[in-house]
């Protein structure tokens, strides 16, 4: 098969050995597989993937149609379409899918829309219920709003009832995350939005500190992007002032089983939002997985607004 493989801090389609399913494994013919920040960490070495994925093969999601199953393998079958977040090697012709992570393709997605949906809605959904519990009528401010993941959170927010404020440095992007739902600001003027019951820091650095200043009390912040720094200095009277928690969160590194439970709640509640068209993966670009630097790079531009997704030439 081929792959997309990093080498010297750049990523090109090369021939790699075929995976091999284990017996609770699918084997996946892959028809789309989206690009995310993490893979971009990984092209400059700064965020390897858990032993036993490749080093040198980037991608947390993707979605294809099963070729083939191991023994104990019950949920699926050759032909069906599925889509996963994996720990990596996503962006190949064939990947080995966990069947306890794989969720099935909705009749009438598309395949280049179900390649970029399992990790931004899996990681907005685990963060914003699982680890901050927001419930309808609360205040979410969802900072980097205009990335993958943030605009999964601003729907996912909008649908449970959350009033929400979106914070987006580029003024061009107001009008088009607004359409989501969401009131749109930059940094500093959703800052002033506040209180807020939850903060979803997706860009780090010195938003922590500043998402701290704006909670209302009990409020919860939860930390899930470092672009702009894994440093910060925290004010602890305020943290004590508002009764705040600030909480960490990534998915990659967790165990199968805790990835398949992250599964299985995406497949409960936001599948149906999605069939119903309450959400939506915004798809900015696609590029041939032949085309990955490409992608890579206009990805790594900045400016965009959705999706980057990678797909087979017979995706669809």
């Amino acid at each position: 098969m081929k792959a997309v493989v990093i080498s010297n801090g750049a990523v090109s389609w090369e021939e790699r050995p075929d995976p091999v399913p284990g017996p609770d494994d699918l084997l996946v013919r892959v028809a789309a597989a989206g690009i995310n920040g993490a893979d971009l960490l990984q092209r400059a070495g700064r965020y390897p993937p858990p032993p036993g994925v490749p080093p040198d093969q980037p991608g947390l999601e993707c979605a294809g149609v099963v070729e083939a199953v191991g023994a104990n393998a019950n949920t699926f079958r050759p032909g069906d379409r599925v889509m996963s977040l994996l720990a990596g090697a996503a962006q190949a012709e064939l990947v080995v899918m966990p069947q306890q992570v794989a969720m099935a393709v909705p009749d009438r997605l598309a395949m280049v829309v179900a390649g970029g949906f399992p990790e931004v809605f899996s990681t907005a959904h685990d963060a914003l219920f699982t680890q901050a519990g927001l419930t309808i009528g609360e205040r979410l401010l969802v900072t980097g709003a205009a990335g993958g993941v943030g605009m999964a959170a601003v729907q996912l927010g909008v649908a449970a009832g959350a009033t929400v404020v979106a914070s987006v440095r580029d003024t061009r992007l107001h009008e088009k995350v607004s359409v989501l739902g969401a009131t749109c600001a930059t940094p500093e003027e959703a800052l002033a939005l506040g209180p807020f019951d939850v903060v979803l820091e997706l860009v780090g650095g010195l938003g922590v500190s500043r998402a701290l200043a704006c909670l209302a009390p009990w409020g919860r912040v939860v930390v899930i992007g470092t672009g702009a720094g894994a440093r910060t200095e925290l004010d602890l009277s305020q943290l004590m002032g508002r009764r705040a928690t600030i909480r960490g969160s990534t998915l990659r590194t967790r165990s199968l089983e805790e990835r398949a439970l992250v599964a299985r709640r995406a497949q409960r509640h936001v599948l149906p939002l999605l069939a119903e068209g309450r959400v939506r993966v915004v798809v900015e670009a696609t590029f041939g997985f032949e085309q990955a630097q490409e992608a890579y790079e206009r990805f790594a531009d900045g400016g965009k607004f959705g999706k980057i997704v990678l797909v087979a030439t017979a995706s669809g």
